[in-house]
């Protein structure tokens, strides 16, 4: 299998971006597990699936490997295709957006998902891949498992200026508290939760620049390839 870099860690931490960037510097590809969640939901919004109601995880997979729902590498990254064509614009919609965390904690869906994950490293592609189970579940046997995290103040900072907003005491102080609940929510969920592998880097960006972060990482990866054995 090619070398697997695991960028695991709580929201808003910029696991994203970082694993964008390391993927950059090392020239790997750049997975985002995330997207094909994210597909999935799609195809499920499409086949009927409503906000709340029970899933047909079956159902839901047959149509999205009828469709041809897929991650397909475009030469820095993998793309999300959906029936032949692109489809990384409609899974960043917002009735994706509001429906993706119920649909990824499906037990069938998640199994399915990450088969798909795991054969692209498995062609002979080196990825940098990021997500909240990647170094525990999804690849367990990673050259490098890296847990980023930072401060909730910083992670709300983050969260804020991303979306534009302002960023006062008032409105830090209420993303604060929804990033504490999300941690929580991710941490303790029974399919796949929120945790450190025991032989992950943890790695503090509170104090950080995205530059530093970025080459601590990247140095790391370097260093573990390199490894004799």
């Amino acid at each position: 299998m090619a070398h697997v870099i695991a960028i695991d860690g709580p929201a808003a931490s910029g696991k994203s971006s970082t694993a964008r960037a390391v993927a950059e510097a090392l020239g790997f590809a750049h997975l985002d597990s995330g997207a094909l969640y994210r597909g999935v939901t799609l195809v499920a919004l499409e086949h009927g699936a409503t906000p709340g109601a029970p899933l047909d995880a079956n159902a839901i997979l047959l149509e999205a490997e009828r469709r041809g729902l897929s991650l397909l590498y475009d030469g820095t990254g993998f793309s999300v295709y959906l029936g032949g064509e692109p489809a990384d614009e409609a899974i960043r919609s917002a009735p994706v957006t509001g429906m993706v965390s119920a649909v990824s904690a499906v037990p069938e869906i998640r199994e399915w998902v990450n088969e798909r994950l795991r054969a692209l490293p498995g062609a002979g592609q080196p990825v940098v891949v990021d997500g909240r189970d990647i170094g525990t579940v999804v690849f367990p046997d990673a050259t490098l498992k890296v847990f980023l995290t930072a401060s909730p103040r910083t992670r709300a900072a983050r969260r804020l200026t991303q979306r534009g907003q302002a960023v006062g005491d008032a409105e830090l102080a209420q993303e604060t508290s929804l990033l504490a609940a999300r941690d929580a929510a991710d941490s303790g969920r029974p399919v796949a939760p929120l945790r450190m592998a025991e032989d992950a880097v943890p790695l503090d960006g509170t104090a950080l620049t995205f530059a530093e972060q970025v080459a601590e990482i990247v140095d790391l990866a370097r260093a573990r390839m390199t490894r004799p054995g």
